[in-house]
């Protein structure tokens, strides 16, 4: 298995080079510039801020000069937040974005699992009914619609929670619960479908007929082959979960990885834009190589040689 993952993150090279390199020209043909504003600077000024940062030398050649830095782990100044490193300005969003993130991402796997588990153990029941309505109703609601409403309802109208902030757990609840809803609903879908199969499956007639108790043929036998098609979801969801979410940290006002992308992207601060990229690129890459590992773990069936 220790061969297999090497070879998984030697191959992941060239995927990484390409996500970098497209990441890095689509930022240079989009309109406008890190120095441009409303009032025009002057043909001086600007001149000497594109020779600061590199802006003034050939296309080819900045780009050459950013695969250079980013090999040595040096993803360059940000052109909006001065005297800060893209590095020292993820390196303080990223904890936050990875706390809500994981912690959303615990919350949605346990109550996806507790929903489908209910839902597939009373198919066809108003139990089963009333589950997948909820669920559906949370994989159409977007991300986008529930955190202002969370905030709009607890914040504001109620006052029960704070709109905004980080630290202590009542700021964490409207945020996790914002991010974890969605994914609450996805996998509560999937471990009803995978779940219903899994009851019908020859294992778990044959632990049925052993006389082994309902709890362990459920969750030993049953919720164990269930919970695969969860984990491939998974892979990337939490990849994208733990590096931030755009509209929860923008809505909540978290200064997550999330929200500096949001306003690096705004303001053409290109080496902040592409530092966000290569860390979800580096997150999706290392995930999915944990959920390809999880599958031998779970699935006896699988072998990686």
């Amino acid at each position: 298995m220790l061969s297999y993952a090497l070879r998984r993150l030697l191959s992941a090279i060239p995927t990484l080079f390409i996500i970098v390199t497209a990441a890095f020209f689509m930022m240079r043909i989009a309109p406008g510039g890190p120095f441009d504003q409303e009032r025009t600077l002057e043909a001086t000024v600007m001149a000497n801020l594109n020779a600061t940062f590199g802006l003034d030398k050939p296309l080819w050649q900045q780009y050459a000069i950013y695969l250079g830095n980013l090999f040595q782990g040096d993803m360059g100044p940000s052109f909006i937040y001065r005297d800060k490193r893209v590095h020292e300005i993820l390196a303080e969003g990223l904890p936050i974005s990875m706390q809500l993130g994981a912690t959303a991402l615990v919350l949605a796997l346990v109550l996806g699992c507790l929903l489908g588990s209910m839902a597939a153990l009373r198919q066809n029941t108003r139990t089963d009914f009333g589950v997948i309505a909820v669920a559906t109703f949370g994989i159409t609601v977007p991300n986008f619609v529930v955190a202002p409403v969370l905030s709009l309802v607890f914040a504001v109208m109620l006052s029960w929670l704070p709109a905004q902030g980080w630290g202590n757990w009542n700021q964490m609840l409207l945020p996790v619960i914002a991010l974890a809803l969605p994914q609450v609903a996805v996998v509560t879908r999937l471990i009803r479908g995978s779940m219903i199969e899994a009851l019908r499956s020859d294992h778990v007639r044959t632990a049925r007929a052993y006389g082994l108790p309902a709890r362990m043929v459920v969750v030993k036998h049953a919720l164990r082959a269930a919970i695969l098609p969860a984990i491939s979801y998974l892979g990337p969801a939490a990849a994208a979960l733990l590096t931030g979410s755009i509209v929860v940290e923008q809505v909540f006002n978290l200064p997550g990885i999330g929200r500096y992308f949001v306003q690096g992207a705004l303001n053409r601060d290109y080496t902040l834009v592409m530092g966000t990229v290569v860390i979800v690129a580096i997150f999706v890459v290392v995930f999915n190589l944990i959920v390809d590992l999880l599958y031998a773990v779970l699935d006896p069936r699988v072998r990686y040689d």
